[in-house]
């Protein structure tokens, strides 16, 4: 039996667990803990699973959601609002410095609890009925959840139904993933990894969709639609395809589109990189032409299909275009006045590169990013290249998880 052992808690790593060595100068990692906690546990394979608190951090709170312990949703519902703020905005600040980068955080914007309008939840057949929820910590263990306190009450009043939809549509073996999304027509939801549509599978999704309101249910790419989903973007009404993704909270797109729009006041052309549906296009169109950039063909169609139905738009074109294997070149991009990019976690090297050897064409930069290290790396190269980097603004859609997302505003001349 491998005896405790006593160590003290240095600091958070990026994925939120606390770090800290032993005395032969092991680094350990704690879950659930806070800097300078005072923690007991068994350590294997460097990771102390269930540690237990021998003196607690002043910024520890009561977790008010029951599935907390077990629950990998959430990973930092132990900690004040103030604390994970802070933890949040330095994690930036961290990884900026890493890269030589000073920086100031010009403010963070947390989303409220019960917020998130999009989820991906995960389902399994059991023996009475469905499991559903997220996966446990470290595992891919299921934590049937039945409250949540970051989910919209929509989405928290479609759990038993959705539970009814994994029993009926879930192999033995495989595990359902479900995408619920919130909108304005109500809940749309695709489903991968169900059973083959049989005549009885799909009579009873149909019934499924009916106890839910369900807008849209997606089996496996087979849509059944009783109201159109859309999604507001500015003026335009768009319907994003299947599973799309969108911002995680209303109030988190909010303040990210705020920052941009200010940013490209004035702009008259505009391109939009990883334009997606039109987070940023369509708001943006309202003053500017622009020109919408992304990989996948599916939400640009949405895109514009979005921009032809609405009024008072100037005008929007798309390309599908791979911008990871073929950014845009220095060259292409002279036609336009500014830029907003949002790029996924591994952030965009190759477009940073040609962003930074221009000499002519757009003087500013709105640049979205999800993950702080990827940015750094980003902005090191935009900076190299001559461009001045603004106050950095913190938004936090993915409340209680170590996820994090900034805007800035880079300017050249």
């Amino acid at each position: 039996m491998t005896a405790s052992t006593t160590l003290s808690i240095d600091r958070l790593g990026r994925r939120g667990d606390g770090v800290a060595r032993t005395a032969e100068g092991q680094t350990v990692l704690v879950p659930l803990t806070l800097p300078g906690e005072v923690v007991t546990g068994e350590i294997r394979d460097g990771r102390i699973a269930a540690p237990a608190i021998v003196t607690a951090s002043a910024d520890r709170v009561t977790p008010p959601c029951p599935h907390y312990a077990d629950c990998g949703g959430c990973l930092l519902m132990h900690g004040s609002d103030g604390f994970v703020a802070r933890w949040k905005a330095d994690s930036v600040l961290t990884a900026l410095a890493a890269q030589g980068i000073g920086a100031t955080i010009a403010g963070i914007a947390t989303s409220p609890p019960r917020s998130r309008r999009r989820a991906v939840l995960s389902g399994r057949r059991a023996k009475k009925g469905g499991t559903l929820g997220f996966h446990a910590r470290q595992s891919d263990r299921i934590v049937d959840i039945h409250s949540c306190h970051v989910l919209r009450p929509a989405i928290l009043a479609a759990l038993p139904a959705l539970r009814d939809l994994v029993a009926a549509g879930a192999s033995r073996t495989a595990e359902l993933v479900l995408t619920v999304t919130e909108g304005p027509a109500g809940l749309d939801l695709a489903v991968s990894g169900g059973k083959p549509l049989t005549p009885a599978l799909s009579q009873t999704l149909a019934a499924v969709a009916e106890a839910a309101d369900l807008a849209r249910l997606d089996w496996d790419g087979v849509p059944m639609t009783r109201r159109a989903p859309v999604q507001r973007m500015g003026r335009a009404q768009v319907i994003p395809p299947p599973g799309a993704f969108l911002q995680a909270t209303a109030e988190g797109e909010a303040a990210l589109r705020a920052v941009v729009r200010h940013a490209l006041k004035g702009a008259a052309r505009v391109v939009d990189l990883f334009g997606g549906c039109g987070t940023f296009a369509l708001p943006l169109a309202e003053t500017a032409e622009v020109h919408a950039v992304e990989g996948l063909a599916a939400p640009l169609a949405a895109l514009d299909q979005g921009w032809r139905k609405a009024d008072g738009l100037k005008r929007v074109t798309t390309e599908t275009r791979d911008l990871a294997a073929r950014p845009l070149l220095a060259d292409e991009l002279q036609g336009f006045d500014a830029v907003v990019i949002d790029p996924p976690r591994s952030g965009a090297a190759a477009q940073a590169a040609q962003l930074a050897a221009l000499r002519d064409g757009p003087t500013r930069v709105a640049w979205v990013s999800c993950d702080p290290v990827s940015f750094a790396r980003d902005a090191k190269r935009m900076i190299e290249g001559g461009w001045r980097m603004d106050q950095i603004h913190v938004v936090d859609q993915f409340r209680w998880s170590p996820h994090v997302e900034t805007v800035t505003v880079f300017r050249r001349g």
